[in-house]
């Protein structure tokens, strides 16, 4: 019986994948009131209007936590440590052009005041209310597992 569900395992067509990966990284801020705070893409970027999580790409020899680091700083304007990041979950999500693969990482600790540095609307969400957020589908997942975690 093993071997029949490991030959159908097999014999099943695999999806064409998109050839380049992108590593990116996210953020769940949470504030002393439990709330996570949201980034909307803004007007003139891919899927411009979705809600997301703060964070972007790796630059090259990054490691994600690194990246994170910079990113919140450049986005956001607060500071925080490597060391302040909690790995939480990751999304892997094909779309048309790439496969994207991108660890959620909680916070709870950082310096300053987020303040939107590149145009984008930001909210702080109770996790009942984040499914009402329109996201990119790799973020969809993630919402789920994080609600569960808070």
């Amino acid at each position: 019986m093993v071997q029949k569900e490991r030959e159908g395992c097999w014999a099943a067509a695999t999806p064409q994948r998109p050839g380049r990966v992108l590593l990116a990284t996210a953020c769940a801020l949470i504030d002393v009131d439990g709330r996570v705070l949201l980034a909307q893409r803004p007007q003139g970027k891919a899927m411009a209007g979705l809600w997301e999580f703060p964070g972007g790409k790796l630059d090259a020899g990054e490691t994600p936590e690194a990246a994170l680091v910079r990113e919140l700083d450049e986005e956001l304007g607060i500071d925080t440590a490597e060391s302040c990041l909690a790995p939480l979950a990751f999304a892997s999500h094909s779309y048309q052009d790439f496969h994207l693969l991108m660890p959620l990482y909680a916070c709870r600790v950082w310096k300053g005041v987020p303040v939107a540095r590149e145009g984008q609307a930001l909210a702080w969400v109770r996790k009942e209310k984040l499914r009402g957020y329109p996201m990119p589908p790799a973020d969809l997942p993630l919402v789920a597992q994080l609600s569960e975690w808070l």
